[in-house]
């Protein structure tokens, strides 16, 4: 970590701050000073604008800014209309047909077009798991015409709403088509998409800082906001989200008014700020994340299943939530692939995981071939989440009898970094600790990480017997036989070690008092947030 640089950045930013708040309240009747603007601390750098290329939350939580979605999930988490008008469905169940609302528009006053959103979910479905197991039955989609669009199916299946309505990353946002029919693979670099506020492109600092203004040609739709679904009103102008490492000095610019909002505040130090009249400090996701530990199943050690399961005798889940959380009462050890609490929860298979034995870890490493080389642990030292993850990563290693290399870097270096197949000793890494919300790993369909062959996330598992129990679980309508095969795949999982669960914790965010009218959700949303 190059922290010289952060802390002269840091500190040239709140003189900015600073200045700019006496410039305001000397200009007093200024046009500009008279504007409702936010300023917050994301969770991350922004350095990658492209929500489909990578399942980033950072990229994911600016895509909503920015982008909009045909469905979205509501506070009951039930797909509900957002960019759609009306649909119906063939009473062979094999044709839907979408028809958009009046009143969309592109950022750049282009009309949104049915084409736009078929090209659009096509890209999306080429990079997304719950886009892939949807269009293995997609027999064709097609725009109808200028406002509506048919989607033909192979097959019957009953998950196309829930696909096209899915709040965790990758979502699919819709974008102008000739956006759109950019490669998958291929990062996006224009910016432009019809939702409630508008990337000021000018003011763009990659990793430094993002600006986003209220679109004057957004139509909201009636319904009161709930989750991601109904009326995004947006009640700011302006929303900057400048990056700051430094967790201390984002704390105490919250104190002193400086900022409105940090998004993923520093644990420790909120008991700072928490007699802070002006400060409230609270969960946001109303069911929270899993914690989970991403193995790299192409090299060694780790390409050995026995050398992936030896690291389950070795985790203690709670000495992960502990140093991550402070308050017990917002965490739990959690074996179940699918979350603990949903009705896809299954603790079958998690013996080694459950049981917490050092010596025999060690030993399994060992016969699994262990060599002894330098095991590359990706550090995002700017995460106060998963950083204090990855020392204990870190640690359990070594209690292993296994030589660690802890490389720190910057959490945007590591969502760019962990798609290199390259050998650890290069550019490539053995192991890092991520999260994910529940919301967006309930069932096999939603939960990217643990995709295995050639829908592998990063990590790149693969087991063909997981391939097929989880087409298998997309195809069963009756619940019992489902449960059933939710069950063989939390032991497949297991076995094979896909990745571990690491437990299931609340995270909080901490604003001034002066905004109301946050969203519960797994990300956080800027539209419904009056700025007294």
């Amino acid at each position: 970590m190059h922290w010289g640089g952060s802390y002269f950045a840091t500190r040239h930013w709140r003189i900015a701050v600073l200045a700019a708040a006496g410039l305001a309240a000397i200009t007093g009747g200024a046009a500009e000073a008279q504007k409702k603007v936010i300023r917050s601390v994301p969770i991350g750098s922004l350095k990658i604008v492209d929500p489909i290329w990578t399942t980033a939350y950072i990229t994911r939580n600016h895509a909503y800014m920015v982008w909009d979605t045909l469905f979205a999930l509501d506070a009951n988490n039930v797909p509900q209309p957002q960019m759609v008008d009306s649909w119906t469905v063939s009473d062979d169940k094999l044709t839907y047909t979408f028809k958009l609302r009046n009143g969309l528009k592109w950022h750049d006053d282009a009309p949104v077009r049915a084409a736009d959103c078929v090209a659009s979910l096509k890209r999306w479905a080429a990079k997304d798991g719950m886009g892939r197991a949807l269009w293995e039955f997609v027999a064709s989609i097609e725009a109808v015409d200028a406002a509506s669009f048919k989607l033909a199916l192979k097959q019957p299946v009953g998950f196309v709403l829930d696909a096209l309505g899915k709040i965790d990353s990758n979502v699919p946002f819709m974008m102008p088509e000739r956006i759109a029919n950019t490669d998958p693979n291929t990062q996006i670099t224009e910016v432009i998409g019809s939702g409630p506020f508008r990337f000021i492109k000018e003011e763009f600092v990659p990793g430094s800082k993002v600006v986003y203004e209220k679109f004057e040609g957004y139509v909201p739709r009636q319904e009161p906001a709930s989750q991601a679904a109904g009326g995004k009103v947006v009640k700011v102008d302006r929303v900057e989200s400048t990056y700051l490492p430094d967790a201390a000095v984002a704390t105490g610019a919250l104190a002193k008014g400086e900022l409105d909002l940090l998004e993923s505040p520093s644990d420790d130090l909120m008991r700072t700020v928490e007699k802070n009249p002006n400060v409230v400090i609270e969960p946001n996701d109303p069911l929270g994340y899993q914690l989970f530990l991403v193995i790299n199943h192409l090299h060694p050690p780790f390409d050995k299943k026995e050398a992936r399961q030896a690291l389950m005798w070795g985790i203690k889940q709670t000495d992960y939530l502990a140093a991550i959380i402070s308050d017990p009462k917002r965490y739990q050890a959690c074996v179940a692939v699918f979350g603990c609490g949903g009705t896809n929860e299954s603790r079958l298979g998690a013996e080694a995981l459950s049981g917490f034995d050092p010596a025999k870890a060690k030993a399994m490493l060992t016969v699994a071939g262990y060599d002894g080389r330098s095991l590359v642990v990706m550090d995002p030292a700017d995460n106060t989440i998963l950083h204090p993850a990855a020392l204990v990563t870190a640690q359990m290693l070594r209690r292993m009898g296994a030589t660690v290399d802890l490389q720190a870097m910057d959490w945007s270096t590591l969502t760019q970094r962990r798609a290199s197949k390259d050998p650890p000793g290069q550019v490539g890494w053995n192991l890092f600790v991520t999260n994910a919300t529940l919301t967006g790993i309930g069932n096999p369909l939603l939960h990217t990480y643990i995709k295995n062959c050639e829908q592998a996330w990063y990590g790149w598992p693969c087991d063909k017997k997981i391939v097929d129990l989880t087409r298998q679980w997309a195809l069963e309508t009756d619940s019992a036989k489902r449960k059933a095969i939710t069950d063989q795949l939390q032991q497949a999982h297991m076995e094979n070690v896909s990745y571990i669960p690491l437990g299931q914790y609340r995270s909080i965010i901490a604003y001034r008092k002066e905004l109301t009218g946050l969203i519960r959700a797994p990300s956080l949303f800027y539209w419904n947030i009056e700025k007294r």
